[in-house]
């Protein structure tokens, strides 16, 4: 690999590599590594676990409020295959990696090269200058895809909200009381109502009972002014 693209690669990604052979070995796809312990793949390996620390490290820090579940779900979005090729199209990463002609033939890089290649480029950057300049790139390139996780976990999960703002708020969890069904059997409509620390808010019905316990907790967060009184879409 000639020096041009190094430094072309170093621009893109905004890092200046003190070895430039690691540089190099996560650019080189297994497609024309003389052999894959030459190529990028023990790289890649390393910076997929990198990409999982800092990623789970910042929704620590910046949510003190999520659960050890929902933590997952947003990591799991932030370090998938589609996000991470996103991330390396949206740099310019496709341009500098080393591919067989096999895959040459194709129009477009695969996904999964992509994202193996960014996390390879993570892998190298932390052995060349530890995790504090991998959490930088990670966090330049990914803070975005982080917040965007968050808020669609957290797009009208009303449970959730108001689970988070209960135990903040008061210790307690939020208890959902069926107070009546009606309606034959394979059409009846439920009646549910969230109590907080002995405090009961505005009861709510629903096709099932989620759908209640949803619409249950959104009158709850409006009745406490957290939430604008807007009509709510049907819960899943």
């Amino acid at each position: 690999m000639n020096e041009a693209v190094l430094q072309t690669c170093q621009r893109c990604i905004g890092y200046q590599f003190s070895d430039l052979g690691l540089l190099e070995q996560a650019l080189t796809h297994a497609s024309i590594a003389d052999s894959r312990l030459q190529s990028n793949e023990r790289l890649e390996f390393l910076g997929d676990s990198v990409l999982g620390l800092v990623v789970v490290h910042a929704l620590h820090d910046n949510h003190e409020d999520l659960l050890e579940g929902e933590m997952t779900k947003i990591k799991s979005a932030v370090v998938s295959r589609q996000t991470c090729a996103i991330i390396a199209e949206d740099m310019g990463l496709a341009e500098c990696v080393s591919l067989g002609k096999g895959l040459r033939r194709y129009e477009g890089m695969p996904q999964s090269v992509l994202a193996a290649s960014l996390e390879a480029i993570i892998g190298a950057i932390y052995l060349d200058g530890g995790l504090e300049p991998a959490r930088v790139f990670i966090l330049r390139h990914a803070q975005a895809h982080i917040e965007a996780a968050f808020a669609t976990e957290h797009q009208d999960n009303y449970k959730s909200m108001l689970q988070q703002y209960a135990q903040r708020q008061w210790g307690r969890t939020p208890d959902y009381q069926l107070l009546d069904e009606k309606g034959p059997d394979h059409s009846k409509c439920f009646e549910v109502s969230v109590v907080i620390d002995g405090r009961h808010f505005p009861t709510a019905w629903g096709m099932n009972k989620k759908q209640a316990e949803q619409e249950a907790a959104r009158r709850a967060l409006i009745e406490l002014d957290l939430l604008d009184d807007e009509p709510a879409e049907p819960a899943e």
